[in-house]
């Protein structure tokens, strides 16, 4: 077959679908001799107009879709349409690419829709046959050949007039024939109707299709499957689609593969309408869920508030508290700076310095009717009347802990001469202070006793 560089258009159209009438082929020969070139002719009728595309291909008797060519050419447009010339037109096929055996063979017109528009009577390629040959015969063999020719001329009258009644038949078929073009033109113009508003609704369904596609991605995992399934299956009807083109039978055929089509569409249909369902009820399931969680949510948020607003009122009473215990004890300590000056006076006045006293907690045994239980250091002058040896050796005690200090003589060269400690350690609490806030120091041990 012949090799190009670009294949030409084909369909797999059916015989009845074609218009073999449109162009004619001309001066076509019984058989071709092979290994000379063969010239096609053909005329255009003035309802085709031939396109850039159009072809002329050598089929085998029998063909079924114009992909069945053995070779073709190219046909070449005409300049001026309207002319004589443009409507008488030929091509030439090479020796090269036509067919080796005696099968018959005949020319078709295809245009590059790939729908045959004219074929030509078969043909063969085939050498001569050798004509001049001798033939010897008798008399009697004459004789029967003379009889037999008057049988042939008797059968050949027959056969004549079996040929005018079947010219009268052409005759009335090709007025039908002729009748029944029209009414092909008119079913051509509706049907390109058709097509045009089939193209339309394909337009429509495509634009429908990518909103369905837009909307597809944001389904659920089990809606991508249902994609893929899609998919799949689109592949499958491709192939079904290529086979059928392939294996081109009857009508019965197709309207069979047609129904379990629609079958298989409908079940698709059955089967998204489900999905549908699945995922507007998972819409249902996960609002009532985002509700819940909005609806705990507030729960704790107002939980929270409640437990903020308690410890807030916690925190308000406690500052109170803190408040009144502050107060009270600067209220304390403005009582015990007092106390300390009264002190401090009354030794003043004995002649004594208070650091260098020691501190004699009250005791019953001990001047119990010269002492005033209203003074926290004691009766200042029960010192001056007694002996001062047993009151500078009275064991000391501390006023928080009550633990028992014994001590020598303590007096103020001594109390120089010992050496300071860095820090003062709180025996209760074990909070240090500095040597310097002595002060501050007294006053937190004090705080402890109240």
């Amino acid at each position: 077959m012949e090799e190009t560089v670009e294949d030409p258009p084909t369909s797999a159209v059916l015989l009845d679908h074609c218009h073999f009438s449109q162009v004619i082929f001309n001066s076509v020969e019984k058989f071709y001799v092979p290994g000379g070139d063969v010239t096609c002719y053909y005329t255009l009728t003035q309802q085709f107009i031939p396109r850039r595309k159009d072809w002329i291909g050598i089929f085998r008797v029998g063909w079924k879709t114009t992909r069945e060519y053995y070779t073709f050419m190219w046909v070449s447009l005409p300049v001026d349409l309207n002319s004589h010339s443009a409507k008488q037109q030929e091509v030439q096929f090479k020796a090269y690419y036509l067919p080796k055996d005696d099968e018959y063979y005949q020319f078709c017109y295809v245009d590059q829709d790939g729908v045959v528009r004219g074929a030509s009577i078969p043909f063969q390629f085939r050498p001569e046959n050798e004509e001049d040959i001798l033939v010897v015969t008798t008399q009697g063999e004459v004789e029967e050949i003379e009889q037999r020719n008057k049988e042939l001329c008797k059968e050949n009258q027959e056969l004549k007039d079996t040929c005018v009644s079947l010219q009268k038949q052409n005759s009335d078929t090709q007025a039908e024939l002729h009748k029944t073009q029209e009414e092909l033109e008119i079913l051509k113009s509706t049907a390109q109707k058709l097509e045009q508003e089939a193209k339309a609704q394909k337009d429509g369904w495509e634009t429908e299709l990518l909103q369905l596609k837009e909307q597809n991605q944001k389904m659920s995992s089990e809606n991508e499957k249902m994609g893929v399934r899609v998919e799949q299956l689109q592949a499958q009807l491709s192939t079904r689609e290529k086979e059928m083109e392939k294996l081109v039978q009857g009508d019965q055929d197709k309207t069979e593969q047609l129904e379990r089509l629609n079958k298989e569409n409908s079940q698709l249909l059955l089967t998204l309408t489900q999905q549908k369902e699945r995922q507007k009820k998972l819409e249902q399931t996960v609002e009532e869920k985002l509700k819940q969680e909005e609806t705990t949510t507030l729960k704790k948020q107002q939980a929270l508030k409640d437990e903020n607003a308690g410890l807030s009122k916690k925190l308000s009473e406690n500052k109170i508290i803190y408040d009144a215990l502050q107060k009270e004890k600067e209220r304390l300590e403005r009582e015990n700076d007092l106390l300390k000056r009264e002190n401090s006076r009354l030794l003043s006045y004995m002649g004594l310095d208070f650091d260098s006293l020691p501190y004699q907690a009250p005791t019953s045994d001990q001047g119990g009717a010269g002492q005033n239980p209203a003074l926290v250091y004691g009766n200042p002058y029960s010192g001056i009347q007694e002996s001062s040896a047993p009151s500078l050796l009275a064991v000391k005690k501390c006023p928080t802990c009550k633990s028992d200090f014994a001590g020598d003589i303590l007096d103020f060269t001594s109390e120089q001469q010992r050496p300071q400690p860095l820090c003062l350690s709180c025996p209760i609490c074990d909070k240090t202070f500095p040597a310097k806030e002595k002060q501050i120091f007294e006053d937190h041990v004090f705080c402890h006793s109240l």
